[in-house]
């Protein structure tokens, strides 16, 4: 291409009808390089935050199989990529000034030649967006571990998953998906990340708790080194610590000994969950003596323990409870209110809380996820929210 002489600049300022007095003194000319082809550049526009670990050397990750949708993770946070469409096209040009450095480099050439690199009709735009951490369960679900002697488990032939498969095949940041397996009391076995089947679970809290009882150990302070000698020889040592992981908290005492605070809390629903998956529903009445009944001695039972694990219907005679776990329920934001209105027609915001709690994306609150998704109405004094839509 021809390069340009300043009389040919001052030339078309001219036929413009533009005054050079009212510009910068010096002059971009711009022309094609060989390689300016589009489509093969992409741009990726970064909140501060994101520059920084760039800066800093580490890695942003983009994560999604085929039939989902992209999102890109740093090491602890998630975000949904989207197309953003920019009526100018944006141009690559290498080694470009801004006005900014040109008017501080007073020695700038009176015209400087450019050669673009690309260009772009469009941008990747980031959305901080919850880890779509759903498909971890879903996965380790796959082939619970059901104790060292299962026939099932020496003969499966599901797939078992190592934190790197993980991190391949979940949408969320390292940091999340980590996070989310203590949640959902994962432990590895032989390298690969393991759930517990249920029933196995049960077994060893029961071994742990009718320990506690026989030694008459306060819950605040049951012993790790007591607890591994005593029941090692009826499951493994490293299965007997991972339920004391689960279901209490470890510390060390002044003498170097390392003790369990068991949670109460969690024991109560675990033991409710066990009553409740056998039966369809239960009279409540019924469930809440049998249930007080079955958990450790000192312990109380609250039905406020069994939030987004179980549902009172207080409407039938007598008022009855029944099972619904909120990680059984869909994880898209309208389906998971459509699920919920199947099921209820009206709800408290009381009651619903639990069931939507986790689809608030930073900063938003359950308020404001109802507004969207409900209608609100007085029911005999009480604000109840339904569906804006028909339900089928």
């Amino acid at each position: 291409a021809a390069v340009r002489s300043r009389a040919e600049v001052d030339a078309t300022l001219q036929t413009a009808k533009l005054n050079p007095a009212e510009l910068l003194p010096a002059v971009h000319c711009l022309s094609f390089g060989p390689q300016a082809g589009g489509g093969e550049c992409c741009l990726l526009q970064l909140e501060p935050g994101l520059c920084a670990e760039l800066e800093a050397g580490r890695s942003l990750v983009i994560r999604g199989e085929k039939d989902e949708h992209a999102v890109l993770c740093s090491k602890d946070k998630t975000y949904d990529m989207k197309i953003a469409d920019t009526s100018n096209m944006l141009l690559f040009v290498p080694g470009c000034k801004t006005p900014e450095e040109l008017n501080a480099d007073q020695a700038s050439c009176n015209i400087i030649h450019s050669q673009i690199a690309g260009f772009s009709k469009n941008y990747w735009e980031l959305r901080r967006c919850r880890p779509k951490l759903r498909k971890l369960r879903k996965l380790l679900m796959e082939d619970p571990y059901e104790g060292p002697d299962s026939q099932k488990d020496q003969a499966s032939t599901f797939s078992k998953y190592t934190t790197e498969d993980l991190l391949s095949l979940i949408q969320a940041s390292e940091e999340e998906i980590l996070h989310q397996l203590q949640v959902i009391d994962a432990c590895k076995i032989e390298g690969y990340w393991r759930i517990l089947d249920f029933d196995y679970e049960m077994k060893l809290l029961n071994h742990v708790t009718q320990l506690i009882d026989s030694e008459s150990w306060p819950l605040s302070k049951v012993p790790l080194c007591a607890c591994l000698e005593e029941l090692g020889s009826l499951e493994p040592r490293e299965m007997i610590e991972h339920i004391l992981l689960s279901y209490g908290r470890k510390y060390v005492d002044d003498a170097g000994e390392v003790f369990f605070e068991m949670h109460e809390d969690k024991i109560c629903r675990a033991i409710a969950q066990m009553l409740l998956q056998n039966a369809v529903k239960f009279n409540l009445s019924e469930f809440e003596e049998v249930w007080q009944q079955s958990v450790p001695e000192g312990m109380t039972t609250r039905l406020d323990q069994l939030q987004g694990l179980a549902l009172v219907d207080k409407s039938s005679r007598p008022e009855t409870i029944f099972l619904l776990k909120v990680e059984d329920l869909p994880e898209d934001n309208q389906e998971r209110f459509n699920s919920l209105f199947r099921i209820r027609e009206k709800w408290t915001e009381v009651d619903i809380t639990p069931y939507i709690q986790d689809l608030c994306a930073e900063k938003q609150t359950v308020g404001a996820l109802l507004t969207k998704y409900a209608r609100s109405s007085m029911l005999n004094g009480v604000k109840v929210y339904n569906s804006r839509r028909p339900i089928s």
